[in-house]
This record gives C-alpha cells, structure tokens and sequence, in this order.
C-alpha cells in the first residue's frame, strides 16, 4: 500500500541545517542498539533505536500530556482524546485507519497515563511507511466531529463501568486519591461519569490544539529501520499536515512541578460485596529522577517483586492468606509512591496487613540480608534486558526517556546502574521510604469492628 502526503518540495539552506542536526546517543555495535535523534525545524524530536536482526518496526508517538494536566471540569479529557484520535481525520475513516493496519497484519492501539499519552503500531519493517503514514495523519489531522464524540462517550462510560466492577483495578484508583487526595494525580485518568458527560466536542478539540502541539511530541521508533528515512517520512507527514508551522519552536522540557503528596497516615475504605478484600498498604515513593530509585528498585523486588520476595513467602507460601500480593512503586516527575497490594478473604485482611507491616518496618529498620541483596539485584538485571526483548518495548523505552528524562540510557548502562547498588543504599533508602507512617486503602465487605480495627493498622 502507497503511503500518502509525503512532501518532497525542495528545502532551503536553514532547514536542512536543521534536519540534520541528528545526534548519535547510545553507538551499538555493528549499528545494533544505536540510538539517534532529530530535532525537525518546528521543535519536534525523533528518536530511534536500530535492530537489524527482525523483521518487525514498532512506530509510537509520546504526547507531552496526561490526566494531571487536566482540571477538575475536565476530568477524562486526555482518555477522552485518546480515543477520539482513532475515529477519523480529514484523510481516513475510523475504518480506514484500522483496516490499514490490519490489512497489513499489524497492531495498533495507545494507553494514557498521569503523565503522558503514547500511540503506536507494530508493523513488518517493510510497512513500516505506512504506520507512520497513519499514526501521523491520527495525531495532526484529527477531526473530531460532534457524533464521534457522542458515540465514544458510551465506550468510555462502559470501560469507567468494567473498572468498577474489577476491585482489583479499582483499589489503585482509590489508593492515588488517598495518597494525593482531589489533586490531579489523585483523580482516576478515566475521569468519572460525571466529567465524561460533562465533556463536549467544543471542549476536547482546544484540550487537543493546546497539548498536541509538535513542541510537545516526542516521535519513536524501534526495529529494523533506518534512521534517515524515518526523519525523512515523519517530516513529509508533518509538513503536508501543516504541523510544523513555526521553524524556531524548540521542544517543551521534560515535566517539573511541585510535590502533591497528601500527609501520610490515611485510611480509606470501601464497603462492597465482594469475595475477596482487595487492600494496598503505601507510603510516599520516589520521583522518577531521584538518583536514589536504583537502590528502591532493588528493595521492591527483594521486598515483592516475585515468588521468593519476602512478602510472597511470608502471606502466601507459608500461611496460605492470599493468592495475589505484590509490592510496586510508581515515580512521576517530582514524587512517587510505594505500595503493598493484597487480595484475601475479608476475615484474612488484619493478618495480612500485620505480616506486610512487619516486614516493611523490619526492613526499614535491618535493610536486608546479602542473600536477598545478591538476588534482587540479578532478578532486576535480568527481567530489566528481558523487558526490552522486542520492538515494541524498545520503543517504549526510548520515547518515555526522551520524553520524562531528556536522555537516553543505555542497557549496558542501566545494568551497571543496578549492579551498582549497596548494602548500604537500600538500607538507606528502606529507612527514607518505609520509615515513613503508611496509608491504607481497601475494597471489600467490611464490617464496622473490622473498619475500626483498620486504622490501627497505620497508627
């Protein structure tokens, strides 16, 4: 299939100077691994990263906007957005630009985050002009007509309903309001039923010009794919969308802000019939740029990355008192959160959340021992180059670091980065994190001596 709107009017002198400020960030060997990027005239960035042994190129565009970019009025708008984007522009049908994809044998979709909003799609390396072709036409010639919008709004209401009725998804929902209270990090990135119906075309399209700026774009792409050539079908996309209207627009800086964080020692809870109570105990985490969340990586691993973290032996393998329990941590550009989740039967849930409070309060007190130290570190530098084993996670790493961190970092160099860590730095970074009094969320059939019995559990 021909890909369409590619501009091939000549360039004057200031332009190709532009274009061709390209720069190699990461040299591979024998070109595998090398990471480039162009900043086109107009401020928008392309980065990509070349492997040469697939077959396959995954094609992705980060938008510089996610639900904490919203008000309280427009809650859901950049959700809202995302979905809209697939329903048509001024060249293609919604059904155009799936069957597109799909006549090709490739994959297309997006996600929307706190933070950020990503659209991809993987494709054969040889259709590759055409996935940039689409995913191009979505993010600069969206239409965004009245009865897509009336449409989608029924999707969305249904997708808001399909969480509420999973508790285990629902529960992080509610423990982002506990921890950030009505701040836009604490809101769900859904939105509710109320601001979905509340949201009008008119509304969406400015929330659009406004953050869908190529100044707030960041362009990736993995596979086996040549760097010029993507530069060179990205612009022609841009320009014949008229996108790039301001040669001198540089590209908006990596996300900053000021801390949201709620005070620590708050319990919320939700009474519902369910079978299981779905609970996560948590506390303030990291930011994303904090030096110190190499040495949290590894203790969330040692602590309940997996079957021989502390937190599985203890709940599940020797007492049996849930199926699911995990820890996490979440960084955003200026705080972060760490949290304990756990399913169990209701009469479980102050066992449970004595067992997690133990070892949390043990560890920040001990830190851990070397045997532990010495297998969350090989846990985390293996499933860290096995995360990135195909196109598609490539360029996610390469878009999200060129969009939240300004840099790129190489494999080699995050492996070294974990290796790195000390004794004495997870020690230190137990103390900062889980020294610090926990809030506590939690969803289930609760009755009211269990309800009082909960706030004990964070005193």
């Amino acid at each position: 299939m021909t890909s369409h709107g590619f501009n091939t009017t000549a360039r004057t002198s200031s332009e190709v100077r532009a274009v061709a400020r390209t720069q190699t960030l990461i040299k591979g060997e024998n070109g595998i691994g090398t990471v480039r990027k162009t900043t086109l005239p107009g401020g928008l960035r392309i980065v990509t990263e070349t492997l040469p042994s697939v077959r396959s190129a995954t094609f992705g565009i980060w938008a510089h906007v996610g639900s904490r970019d919203e008000t309280p009025a427009l809650g859901g708008a950049t959700h809202y957005l995302e979905h809209l984007l697939f329903k048509g522009t001024a060249r293609r049908s919604a059904l155009d630009i799936s069957s597109a994809i799909d006549a090709v044998g490739g994959e297309m979709n997006a996600f929307t985050a706190k933070e950020y909003t990503c659209y991809y799609a993987r494709v054969l390396d040889t259709d590759l002009p055409l996935a940039i072709d689409v995913v191009c036409d979505m993010l600069t010639g969206s239409v965004i007509r009245e009865e897509d919008v009336d449409v989608e709004r029924g999707a969305i209401l249904e997708e808001i309903a399909m969480t509420e009725d999973d508790p285990g998804d629902c529960v992080h929902d509610l423990f982002a309001h506990t921890m950030f209270g009505d701040n836009p990090l604490g809101r769900p990135v859904l939105g509710t039923v109320e601001t979905v119906n509340s949201l009008t075309a008119d509304r969406i399209r400015r929330f659009y010009r406004k953050h869908y700026d190529p100044t707030h774009l960041v362009v990736a792409c993995a596979g086996n794919i040549d760097h010029g050539k993507v530069v060179r079908q990205v612009r022609a996309a841009f320009e014949a969308a008229g996108a790039l209207k301001d040669p001198g627009a540089r590209p908006i800086a990596p996300r900053g802000g000021r801390r949201a964080l709620r005070t620590a020692g708050r319990v919320d809870l939700v009474d519902r019939s369910t079978e299981q109570a779905h609970v996560i105990l948590g506390m303030p985490g990291l930011s994303r740029t904090d030096e110190r969340r190499w040495a949290l990586g590894v203790l969330n691993t040692a602590l309940g990355g997996g079957m021989s973290s502390r937190l599985f032996q203890e709940v599940r393998e020797k007492r049996g008192l849930a199926y699911s329990v995990y820890s996490y941590t979440s960084g955003f550009a200026d705080c972060g959160l760490f949290g304990v989740y756990a399913g169990c039967r209701p009469s479980q849930v102050h066992d449970v959340l004595k067992i997690c409070r133990d070892e949390l309060d043990h560890v920040a007190e001990h830190g851990l021992p070397d045997d532990e130290m010495e297998r969350a570190v090989g846990q985390l530098r293996g499933s860290t180059v096995l995360g990135l084993e195909d196109t598609g996670a490539l360029m996610n790493r390469i878009g999200k670091s060129e969009l939240c961190w300004g840099e790129q970092m190489s494999v080699d160099d995050m492996l070294a980065r974990i290796a790195s860590v000390t004794p004495d730095d997870v020690r230190s970074v137990a103390r900062d994190v889980l020294g610090q009094r926990p809030s506590l969320s939690v969803i289930g059939p609760l009755k009211d001596k269990q309800a009082s019995r909960l706030h004990d559990a964070v005193a």
